[in-house]
């Protein structure tokens, strides 16, 4: 039988959650780096044992943790990112220029078919890469240094490039998303980048239709339509069926369309879940009560999910990346929130239960289905 192996970042160390594809009984092992922040662990689609964490300090800075054997053990690697392009500024909130500065990775892509190249997306704002495993960093510096970079602002939790979709059968193809600049594609391996924002609107940005300056939360796909598009901005679900060309909003009747994570089902590309949040200023359910949104629809048309969540008192919120489908038949759900909750569900969202309760805020939280 499949297993699913759960891989959850939180503020304080790492948690891997095992079980079989029943998904019934759950292993809990950590912490791992215990006392650090854990913004991303991914594991690589080629090698499932081939794990990589991105572990972050205020006192001592940032690693590259990786492990070859599922999670059990692990080695920093090299943490060394070379950035390639020319020093240059952004914008700081208050509009004056600020040099680039290198904080942390917040994101973490291994290759579709190599498992010792990785992407990561850090903040300040960049993009890089590694083919040997992650002993180096190299900055692809054609998006740092795109024309529009001067004139990037930090969203409120910095200007990290938090989200990377590399196309699943056009290796040259990928696609970031940057708080607060906007969504980019590169049709050339990372090279040269286009700006892909044409159809968002975001008011408080002086040109509510510029081509950046928009604050992104998160991107999703489904690899077997890899040029439909799905967003959740800081306000405004989106959907683009030319791959990025065109946006067009599909809020329809959320409850609220503030949000961070969205995704798709395994097997329904035209299923996607998102996690409606009260405001940009109260990141919490509205009324106290936690529901996951679905639509089957590819968007418009939602209907609350709230089997097995609490529907009182409930304030939590849930990060952008901190919600994972597998890939088993009966396609699972998964979602980390600010209490330390894992929920999961086994039916594709119509009933929920907790892996665990208990854990630090849950930053990140990514599946692995196992053969």
């Amino acid at each position: 039988m499949s297993g699913v192996r759960v891989l959850v970042g939180t503020r304080k160390g790492a948690f891997v959650l095992t079980a079989d594809g029943a998904r019934q009984d759950w292993d809990v092992s950590g912490p791992h780096f215990a006392g650090w922040e854990l913004y991303h662990l991914k594991g690589s689609p080629a090698d499932p044992d081939r794990l990589y964490a991105s572990q972050s300090s205020g006192w001592f800075g940032q690693l590259v943790q990786r492990s070859d054997d599922g999670g059990r053990t692990w080695e920093p690697v090299g943490n060394k990112f070379d950035y390639d392009g020319v020093p240059g500024t952004h914008q700081w909130y208050d509009g004056t220029p600020h040099p680039w500065e290198f904080a942390r990775v917040w994101h973490l892509e291994p290759s579709l078919t190599d498992p010792d190249t990785v992407y990561a997306g850090v903040e300040d704002a960049a993009l890089f890469r590694t083919t040997d495993g992650g002993q180096h960093w190299h900055e692809l510096s054609g998006l740092r240094d795109h024309d529009t970079g001067p004139s990037w602002q930090p969203g409120a939790g910095g200007l990290c490039l938090h989200t990377i979709m590399l196309h699943p059968s056009d290796p040259e193809r990928i696609f970031v998303a940057i708080s607060a600049a906007g969504a980019f594609r590169s049709d050339d391996a990372g090279k040269t980048w286009l700006p892909i924002n044409r159809g968002l609107q975001s008011e408080g940005i002086p040109d509510p239709d510029a081509e950046v300056g928009h604050c992104v939360h998160n991107l999703a796909m489904h690899p077997a339509r890899p040029d439909v598009l799905f967003m959740q901005k800081h306000w405004d679900v989106m959907r683009s069926d030319d791959a990025g060309g065109v946006w067009r909003e599909i809020s329809g009747n959320l409850p609220t369309d503030f949000g961070f994570p969205i995704d798709v089902h395994a097997h329904e590309p035209d299923t996607i879940y998102v996690v409606p949040i009260k405001s940009d200023s109260e990141h919490f359910p509205l009324d106290g009560k936690l529901q996951v949104w679905r639509s089957r629809t590819g968007g418009d048309e939602w209907e609350a999910l709230t089997n097995g969540l609490p529907q009182s008192n409930c304030y939590v919120n849930v990060l952008r990346d901190a919600m994972a489908v597998d890939s088993l038949d009966q396609c699972g759900v998964y979602f980390g929130t600010s209490g330390g909750q894992v929920y999961a569900s086994t039916d594709s969202g119509d009933s929920w239960a907790p892996i665990v309760r208990d854990l630090p805020p849950v930053l990140s939280v990514e599946v692995q289905t196992l053969p």
